[in-house]
């Protein structure tokens, strides 16, 4: 007779907290791409705002009034972006943070349920092992009596 094989009853819902923990992982490389390109923008930004102030400081002397009014407009303009694009960079560190949270709460739920498959298999294990004893002891007590008789 052979044991009876191991089955655990929320093998389901393991797989979907598996498929649940991928996509957080997933959600979370993309946030973490998104974030770069934020900071990449950021930069981009910073960099252009502060050679456009060199560039005005340099040539600022020859200038009408109008020209330094414009001048002062772009900078402005220049400033806004590069503000701009560091609240997005905060609102994609934001993002990324949520998802962070999500993959671990998502990987804590599958490790639980996976505590509880091993914890399930090994009292399956026991008692496999246990009635195989009783049966040995049954099968020795059998031969026993038929040996005394």
């Amino acid at each position: 007779m052979s044991p009876p094989h191991f089955s655990f009853r929320l093998e389901r819902v393991r797989a979907l907290r598996e498929r649940a923990e991928d996509h957080a992982k997933e959600e979370y490389a993309t946030s973490l791409a998104h974030r770069l390109e934020g900071e990449s923008l950021l930069r981009t930004a910073a960099e252009t705002r502060d050679r456009a102030r060199a560039e005005a400081r340099a040539g600022g002397a020859g200038l009408s009034g109008t020209d330094l009014l414009a001048s002062q407009a772009w900078l402005e303009r220049l400033e806004l972006a590069r503000q701009a694009a560091e609240l997005e960079l905060d609102r994609r560190d934001a993002e990324v943070e949520a998802r962070h949270v999500a993959l671990v709460n998502a990987a804590r739920d599958r490790h639980a349920l996976e505590r509880l498959a091993e914890k399930r298999r090994a009292e399956h294990a026991l008692e496999t092992n246990r009635r195989e004893a009783y049966e040995l002891d049954e099968l020795a007590a059998a031969g026993h009596r038929r040996r005394a008789a």
